[in-house]
């Protein structure tokens, strides 16, 4: 009896200390995350990889933020490249054609609504992950990595997105991981591996990908706003 009280106590014990190892390392991430938040400014650079079957490869993501000001951000868009800024709730893109606002963009038709969407979605690296550290069902150190693995909820968050008109996507089957690199408190990098099964507009698209996310130019970051843009964004 005493030998089972014993191996009850001890594994009590040995699952609250995981327990209070792995909230202190979410609370590490996740003011490693407002740290970097706080930052007067910082570029990211966010690459994806995905199954060489995806009928759509996503290029880089170059951005730089300012501290209540403006984000700034570039990524390849099939087969074009396409740049926009933001400010709150603000946008415009650089199109073919010129600058367009947000609001202009969500007056076109079909596909060519598509760039406000990803404006409108866009998580700057601070938020992005201090979400995912809280979408973590328990976080582990291996070596100078914290990952672990994300609620069922988290891993559907992370994969959904808003649209300016009607319905936004479901996703089933929702499943993902995270990883951070902290240094001196300091975030510097994190990946996060999703896969699912999203639903929007009558069509079913299978995702899986791998999307990594570094930071650099803490402080030393310099936006350079066109005026075109600026305008857009003014009013």
């Amino acid at each position: 009896m005493k030998k089972h009280i014993l191996l009850a106590a001890s594994t009590l014990a040995f699952s609250s200390l995981v327990a209070a190892d792995s909230s202190s390392l979410k609370d590490e991430v996740t003011n490693a995350a407002n740290k970097l938040g706080s930052q007067q400014n910082y570029t990211w650079r966010t690459t994806y990889v995905v199954p060489e079957d995806a009928p759509w490869k996503p290029g880089p993501v170059d951005g730089k933020v300012e501290k209540e000001g403006f984000t700034w951000f570039s990524l390849a868009l099939f087969y074009n490249s396409m740049e926009a800024v933001a400010k709150g709730k603000q946008g415009a893109v650089k199109l073919q054609d010129g600058w367009k606002s947000l609001e202009e963009i969500d007056k076109e038709e079909g596909f060519a609504r598509f760039p406000a969407m990803i404006v409108r979605n866009l998580r700057v690296p601070a938020r992005e992950a201090a979400e995912l550290a809280g979408f973590a069902k328990e976080l582990k150190k291996e070596g100078e990595v914290i990952c672990g693995e994300l609620t069922e909820q988290g891993a559907k968050t992370m994969q959904t997105f808003r649209v300016s008109e009607g319905e936004g996507p479901t996703v089933s089957d929702a499943k993902g991981s995270v990883k951070f690199w902290v240094k001196d408190g300091a975030l510097t990098k994190y990946e996060f591996k999703l896969k699912g099964n999203i639903s929007f507009n009558g069509n079913d698209m299978p995702n899986d990908r791998t999307t990594t996310v570094e930071i650099r130019d803490v402080g030393k970051t310099k936006i350079e706003v066109p005026e075109a843009a600026r305008k857009k964004i003014s009013g």
